[in-house]
């Protein structure tokens, strides 16, 4: 059972990075998000100067290693190839082959598992170990560079390294469910980027609860800072990590629900 399982990893690893667009979007991804947290540190180094005393009070060095717009990019792109690890095999008719030569669906979907969660936590690993070290070396030019044994920064770079895989499995699911590259894509962006992405601190408690539920508004408002505010309209640290523990684990039983419940 093991090595039947170990052929099926390695299958689908052969067919993940056989689609050109697996090796462009890490390739490319990589390179211009730590081109992002580069040009970011450099503008935050070139302007400390001119910081009034109060900004550099709460100035948060880690926020120029995975930054916002960085992060939407990650969050799209491993959302998008863990969609394309089912749909593209949906698309090109793929399925039917590997069904007939795995009746076993769970297997097939549980080395998609494997696979993508393992391939985008590399790539999510190696985002956030990378782009902390730059931006932290800019700005210790300014006295205010962070190392890995500062409070708060192990954790952050673990979250932003999770962020990938988290993505993926979630629009792993989703390309299951939908079966529609387009569709899936566009539900990936609006679900874990668009519609966090939109949410502020509310005066009623169960909204900020409902908020907490999801991945990107917590890592942008707890799990990417090293000392996230105290307060009851904002997630918990330990909230946070079980938000991002329960989507990739909710992503992959649909995953599965859908690849065995439904016709090819």
């Amino acid at each position: 059972m093991t090595g039947r399982l170990r052929d099926l990893v390695a299958a689908e690893w052969i067919k993940l990075w056989s689609l050109r667009s697996t090796r462009w979007v890490i390739g490319l991804g990589v390179l211009v998000m730590i081109g992002i947290s580069v040009q970011r540190a450099v503008d935050s180094y070139n302007a400390w100067p001119s910081f009034t005393p109060m900004e550099k009070a709460h100035f948060d060095p880690m926020t120029l290693a995975l930054n916002g717009f960085g992060a939407v990019l990650l969050v799209i792109g491993a959302g998008s190839l863990g969609a394309l690890a089912v749909v593209g095999e949906y698309a090109s008719g793929l399925i039917r082959t590997t069904l007939i030569a795995v009746p076993a669906r769970h297997r097939v979907v549980a080395a998609k598992v494997v696979v993508v969660a393992g391939v985008m936590l590399t790539v999510g690993a190696l985002v956030a170990v990378a782009t902390f070290e730059v931006s932290q070396a800019i700005m210790a030019g300014r006295g205010m560079g962070l190392s890995l044994g500062d409070p708060g920064v192990p954790r952050v770079i673990a979250a932003n390294a999770l962020l990938a895989p988290v993505s993926a499995l979630v629009g792993m699911g989703l390309g299951a469910l939908l079966r529609h590259t387009a569709g899936t894509v566009v539900a990936v962006c609006a679900l874990l980027v668009v519609l966090p992405m939109s949410f502020k601190p509310n005066v009623h408690q169960w909204v900020n609860d409902l908020y907490g539920l999801f991945p990107f508004y917590v890592w942008r408002t707890c799990l990417s800072l090293t000392d996230p505010r105290d307060s009851p309209a904002l997630p918990t640290v330990t909230g946070s990590w079980l938000v991002f523990a329960l989507w990739p684990l909710a992503a992959a039983l649909i995953a599965l629900l859908a690849v065995r419940h439904r016709d090819v």
